[in-house]
């Protein structure tokens, strides 16, 4: 399948996309001459028309949009969205999003390769907070079976 990754989508993880799906051609709207800047009502009517299939975005906000909606319908591309917590920034927000476009991406694809018309997915987050991404043991107060004990 053809992916066009939206402009909203950072560069570093169009890198990750094209390792995890090489089976695919990915491109990214900043690197395709001539695309960058190109409005989300035109995006989708100009990547139909260059051969794309499917569209990466991490604009939630599209299907709330009716223009944007209406060229999304019209273009009968697969759309694809994935949630980028903004209020996790930096390292931690960007690696929640690529963790969550690498564990649902390859799903969402196989769906897609045998969906009898245009789809809509929504990739389910990864929540980066710290009580839930780690697991924290001092082995002092809590030793693991099989811990030495100080008394040796």
């Amino acid at each position: 399948m053809r992916l066009l990754l939206d402009e909203n989508v950072p560069l570093p993880m169009a890198r990750i996309v094209g390792l995890l799906v090489k089976q695919h051609d990915v491109n990214h709207v900043a690197v395709l001459d001539g695309w960058a800047g190109t409005l989300d009502v035109d995006l989708y009517e100009r990547a139909s028309a260059a051969g794309f299939e499917v569209v990466l975005t991490n604009d939630t906000k599209q299907l709330t949009r009716p223009l944007e909606v209406a060229a999304i319908a019209k273009s009968g591309l697969h759309r694809i969205e994935y949630r980028h917590n903004h209020k996790h920034g930096g390292l931690v927000g960007m690696g929640a999003a690529i963790a969550t476009v690498c564990a649902g991406l390859p799903h969402a694809l196989d769906e897609l390769e045998h969906a009898d018309g245009q789809r809509l997915i929504s990739l389910n987050g990864v929540d980066p907070s710290r009580q839930n991404r780690l697991r924290i043991v001092d082995p002092t107060a809590v030793p693991p079976k099989f811990w030495p004990s100080s008394a040796m």
